[in-house]
């Protein structure tokens, strides 16, 4: 394992990314788990605006990343799209510095979030790129290895979070927060090198590629994986509520059960991530919903707050299939467009959250929090019937897209 660990460095630009990706996860996390409260007890916000406002930034990010994505494929400079992006990401922080006024921040926070929100689909995009120039034959691994390390920093950053908002208070998180994108996109600007693209190459596949939004074999897939970040989401705001409220556990409870879950994730991704040469994505997705099943089945019929943190095992191992292992699944499909695949990932996984975020919230106030539990089971029979039934199309779509690129 440390030697594969090792040979993944040997890839172009991948030291400088595990950096990042370190960085921008103790960044996000500093601040999200207090973005609410302050949203609410400074601005002033209602609940039902805060989820406008969370809304309509993150669509935002998916309006921009499709924009984005095919054109970085067919020749846009990757490194100047992460330093834009970047930047932009640090005066959408800073923005709650300046602004204390909802419509303003609705403005400011949605234009520079969603600008940024480019940044971290174009990390891998490059990465990816780079680990086919350099012949990697752990790709997946590769992958994996740096999604493991935005985990690390969230595993880092609430307690910086916590520290700072004592000792500063919420302009201390949002400074923050602005001074990691701002080193960031020094760092980016000084190390990583420029990357031409082949265009021949490019204008070849992107042409077919772009159309396979068209085509059966990837809109399913694509679907499930927002089904899949839907209950993901939902897990992460109903389960801590169901705990204190139906299982009447403590807020020391709660936070016992979040941070086994983030601790577990990351040793998982990089087991799953070594494992790739052995099992396709295809199938570890298969296996990611029925490790998910047993999960949203012993919530539903728990009754001590101590099933659910042994179950915990089984979430962070769901997590870190859809999480890690996702954005290699869509590699797979569009090997010869790595921006694209990447942005189709996070498009994803940003409409799933948002769907899971207002349809969670909703489906709780009338039907109870243990429900909710029973709904992600049915959530997620969904998404393992979309992918069973199209498993053998994404093979052979696998291999010729991969004959293809040869």
């Amino acid at each position: 394992m440390f030697r594969r660990i090792k040979n993944l460095f040997s890839i172009k630009g991948y030291s400088l990314f595990v950096i990042c990706m370190l960085f921008v996860g103790i960044g996000l996390s500093i601040t999200t788990p207090y973005l609410s409260l302050y949203c609410t007890e400074i601005i002033g916000m209602s609940a039902g605006a805060f989820g406008v406002f969370m809304a309509v930034s993150s669509l935002s990010g998916v309006v921009v990343n499709s924009f984005i994505a095919e054109r970085s494929d067919r020749g846009l400079d990757r490194k100047w799209i992460i330093i834009i992006s970047m930047l932009s990401s640090a005066l959408g922080y800073a923005s709650f510095l300046l602004f204390h006024n909802f419509y303003l921040l609705l403005i400011f926070v949605t234009l520079f979030n969603g600008i940024g929100a480019a940044s971290m689909p174009q990390i891998f995009a490059y990465a990816q790129e780079s680990a086919n120039d350099s012949k990697s034959i752990d790709k997946t691994f590769a992958m994996s290895t740096l999604r493991s390390l935005l985990s690390l920093g969230f595993l880092i950053g609430p307690l910086g979070g916590t520290l700072i908002l004592q000792a500063i208070g919420y302009d201390g998180l949002f400074w923050g927060t602005t001074l990691i994108y701002v080193l960031i996109t020094v760092i980016v600007y000084v190390f990583l090198q420029r990357k031409k693209p082949n265009q021949n190459n490019s204008k070849k596949h992107n042409r077919k590629e772009s159309n396979l939004m068209n085509r059966k074999h990837l809109i399913q897939p694509f679907i499930a994986f927002i089904l899949l970040f839907a209950v993901s989401s939902i897990n992460w705001i109903n389960t801590p509520l169901f705990i204190v409220n139906n299982l009447h556990g403590t807020h020391t409870d709660v936070g016992l059960v979040v941070s086994i879950c983030a601790g577990l994730e990351i040793p998982i991704m990089l087991l799953l991530g070594a494992l790739a040469k052995k099992i396709s994505n295809h199938t570890l997705m298969i296996y990611g919903c029925f490790v998910a099943i047993f999960y949203y089945f012993i919530l539903s019929i728990s009754t001590q707050t101590w099933q659910i943190i042994l179950a915990q095992l089984l979430q962070a191992t769901f997590i870190a299939i859809v999480m890690a292992n996702g954005l290699s699944y869509f590699n797979d499909l569009l090997p010869n467009s790595p921006g694209y695949s990447a942005s189709i990932y996070s498009n994803g996984s940003t409409i799933g959250r948002l769907l899971g975020n207002l349809g969670g919230g909703v489906f709780a106030q009338y039907a109870g929090f243990r429900n909710v539990n029973w709904l992600c089971l049915v959530i997620v029979l969904v998404s393992l019937f979309i992918l069973w039934r199209t498993r053998h199309t994404i093979e052979m779509e696998i291999s010729a897209s991969h004959s293809h690129s040869i």
